[in-house]
Formats: structure tokens, C-alpha cells, sequence
């Protein structure tokens, strides 16, 4: 039997707004099994949200945060590949289809790169603390991501440049406005 803190159980509550939020609320528990690291593959929305609410010791804290680093470091290049070939005017199919699997994969684990404790407090970091403030709407965009990285790599195992740009264009936009709020200028 899982132990869930009181305040993963609390969380539901405390950010239900009503009918207007409520898918917002629920994003958590939208985020597809495939999506899911295989730790949380299968669990409630109580305990993928409760990732925002325990803090994990100061070494698995430098982890994990070195992890998204990482992660979104390499989703990033994946952009400016995909970018750089689908402008190409022979683009080079094979490589954008190995870099959307590749970001497809890093989208599903992205579900344990915000655990509480892996932001500011714990040292300089691009993740504003809006993050951890506003976990219904991290989840929901977190969710959208995934949902449009598995798109897009689903179009780009075709051979159609054309949908292929269109649904980057899509999975962009969920890395924009995740961004826009989410995330603070870096400069390495």
C-alpha cells in the first residue's frame, strides 16, 4: 500500500476551481501511460501530482535536476535539427525521424524532471518557481507536450514533409507556452 503525503492528497482540493479548471486539474491524470516514466506508469493523479509535493534528498534532488538539464538541453538541439531539415530543401528524413523518436522519448520522461526540491532553492536553474506554484498548469502543459512530441514522431516516421512541418509547428507551440511562463533566460 503507498503512503501519500497529506499535502499530494490535499492538492486536488486546494486547486480545484471549479468546472473552469477542471480539466486543468485532472492534466495529471491524462498524461498516457506511454508518456509516463515506468516508475509512475499506472499511478493516480494523487500520487503523479504528489512529485510536486515531497522533496527528495539533496543527491537525488542534483539528479534529477541534472536530468532535466539534460533533457531539455537535448530537446532543444532536437528543435534546431528538425528545423534546420524541414527548411532544407532536401531534407534529411532519416535524422528527423530519429530526433523526433528521440524527443518523443524525453517528452515521456519529463514527468519526473519537476519534483519539489529540484528548483531556485536548490541553485541556479532556467525552471522559474511559478513551476512548482502553479502544478495543475505545469501538468496541463507538460501533458500537451507529450501528447504532441508522440504526434509528431508518429508524422515523421512517414514520408510527408509537408504534415511533418505542421505538426513541429504544433509540438512547438506546446514548448512555447510552457516557456513563455515557466521558464527564465539562461545564459550558459
Amino acid at each position: 500500500m503507498r503512503i501519500i503525503s497529506i499535502a499530494a492528497l490535499a492538492l486536488p482540493l486546494i486547486a480545484c476551481g471549479g468546472p473552469d479548471t477542471s480539466q486543468a486539474n485532472n492534466a495529471a491524470a491524462n498524461i498516457s501511460n506511454e508518456a509516463r516514466p515506468a516508475a509512475t506508469a499506472g499511478a493516480s493523479t494523487a500520487a503523479d501530482l504528489s512529485m510536486f509535493a515531497r522533496a527528495p534528498s539533496k543527491e537525488a534532488a542534483l539528479k534529477i535536476r541534472h536530468d532535466r538539464h539534460e533533457g531539455m538541453e537535448a530537446i532543444g538541439k532536437g528543435n534546431k535539427i528538425i528545423k534546420q531539415e524541414l527548411n532544407a530543401g532536401s531534407p534529411n528524413l532519416a535524422l528527423v525521424r530519429s530526433t523526433a523518436a528521440r524527443m518523443a522519448a524525453l517528452a515521456g520522461q519529463a514527468s519526473g524532471w519537476f519534483h519539489a526540491g529540484t528548483g531556485p532553492e536548490l541553485g541556479k536553474t532556467g525552471a522559474k518557481p511559478e513551476i512548482w506554484q502553479n502544478q495543475p498548469d505545469v501538468a496541463a502543459k507538460l501533458t500537451a507536450f507529450q501528447k504532441a512530441a508522440r504526434a509528431f514522431s508518429d508524422v515523421a516516421a512517414g514520408n510527408d514533409p509537408e504534415a511533418m512541418k505542421t505538426r513541429f509547428a504544433a509540438m512547438s507551440q506546446t514548448c512555447k507556452a510552457c516557456h513563455d511562463k515557466y521558464r527564465s533566460e539562461m545564459h550558459h
